[in-house]
């Protein structure tokens, strides 16, 4: 099969891929860049674990070809903190106990950034209603939800005082 030479910003880095027309963009940011934070669930879109920002929306990385995407801003769970300083919401998550096994987690945190920038001021049903694509086995999402709220709380709270 002939490949496809596409051009992605991942994480604020450009990267210069060929790929075949078929790949996916999960397995291509994966495999060939070694980006292991999405991870792959279900293949279908129902679980979310594959969710990435692409272009400022929340997209389900297993459902798009990796050709799809070619220009485009992309942002992996990866991209929103270093080791040394992790986001807001990696930190609530952790303070909050919003993950349990951890494989919706990244896909999670993702998907919650995006909602924040959606909406920075969110009610406990906004949150619900937002991360509703994303699926959870192990939590039963109360301390997701708190884990978004006390985010959100805190993003605010920087904001004002900057002001």
């Amino acid at each position: 099969m002939s490949k496809t030479a596409i051009k992605l910003n991942v994480n604020g880095k450009t990267e210069e891929l060929l790929v075949e027309p078929r790949e996916l963009l999960i397995y291509v940011l994966r495999e060939k860049l070694n980006l292991t934070g999405p991870h792959v669930g279900c293949e279908t879109s129902h679980c979310g674990a594959c969710t990435v920002e692409i272009d400022g929306k929340s997209v389900k990385s297993c459902t798009m070809f990796a050709v799809q995407a070619d220009g485009a801003q992309i942002t992996t769970v990866e991209g929103l903190s270093t080791p040394d300083n992790l986001h807001v919401l990696q930190r609530m998550f952790r303070e909050h106990h919003g993950l349990q096994c951890g494989y919706c987690t990244p896909g999670m945190i993702t998907r919650a950034h995006r909602l924040l920038q959606e909406n920075p001021n969110p009610t406990e049903a906004d949150v619900r209603f937002g991360i509703a694509g994303n699926l959870c086995r192990c939590t039963g999402y109360q301390n997701i939800v708190k884990s978004i709220l006390a985010a959100a709380a805190e993003i605010n709270a920087a904001q004002e005082a900057a002001e």
